[in-house]
């Protein structure tokens, strides 16, 4: 564990790091953000992670459809978020050119597109329909290896907004028909995740639930990225 005693972290990033358990004792913390998967987050005594998520559930109502166990709840879940995803992406069509920048070393919007187009065929296709099929090759995974360019990714693609979202759409239309037919009994069951070595490998062992789990945090969770993202862009050109 390091230990940082009487310094000055003005400025300090941490990306991708693991902070579980970690103190901060008499610090002084203003303008700092913090965005990642947290829980059990005391602030001066105070436990506040019930009080981020009641907030964050108040400005986006999807979030308890997502965590629900009734089929009905999460194929409206589905349609909200390809909802929502429509008109982002109908907003990125406004300022062409748009889609292919980025900010602070995050995606593109095109790249977090190919991204979802990855983990609808891993966590959906592959987990919750057992699917033994190449991934789309546009489909961006993992940085590690042997997953980054492996089952059909191809690294080379550079596909244009129109065709991520042809193939978007295609997925969405995919998952909504299932969802419609979907019992709570299948949703229930062990994901019939394929017997071999290809992404996620920590999957088996799941529920068909939880990896449906997977997809729709993914589809919200990176849609709030993008958007907080081209809110920055757009803030940076009217300056």
């Amino acid at each position: 564990m390091t230990r940082h005693v009487d310094e000055d972290l003005r400025g300090a990033e941490f990306r991708e790091c693991d902070l579980t358990g970690a103190r901060l004792i008499g610090v002084v913390m203003r303008d700092a953000v913090i965005d990642g998967l947290v829980s059990n987050l005391v602030v001066n005594g105070v436990e506040v992670t019930e009080y981020v998520e009641a907030e964050l559930d108040r400005r986006h109502p999807v979030r308890v459809l997502i965590r629900s166990e009734d089929p009905a709840d999460l194929r409206e879940a589905a349609r909200r978020l390809h909802a929502g995803w429509a008109a982002t992406i109908e907003r990125i069509r406004r300022t062409p050119g748009i889609e292919r920048r980025s900010v602070n070393d995050e995606w593109s919007a095109v790249q977090t597109l190919r991204h979802l187009v990855f983990v609808h065929d891993s966590w959906f296709r592959r987990c919750c329909l057992g699917s033994a099929e190449p991934f789309t090759p546009m489909g961006i995974g993992p940085a590690v290896e042997p997953y980054r360019g492996a089952h059909g990714l191809d690294l080379s693609l550079d596909p244009s907004l129109d065709e991520i979202v042809s193939v978007r759409d295609a997925q969405a239309a995919e998952l909504e028909a299932w969802l419609d037919d979907v019992t709570g009994g299948r949703l229930a069951a062990p994901a019939p995740v394929p017997d071999d070595d290809v992404w996620p490998p920590y999957a088996r062992g799941r529920s068909v639930r939880q990896c449906l789990g997977t997809v729709l945090n993914e589809t919200f969770e990176h849609h709030g990225f993008c958007v907080r993202d081209l809110d920055l862009i757009e803030a940076q050109d009217a300056e």
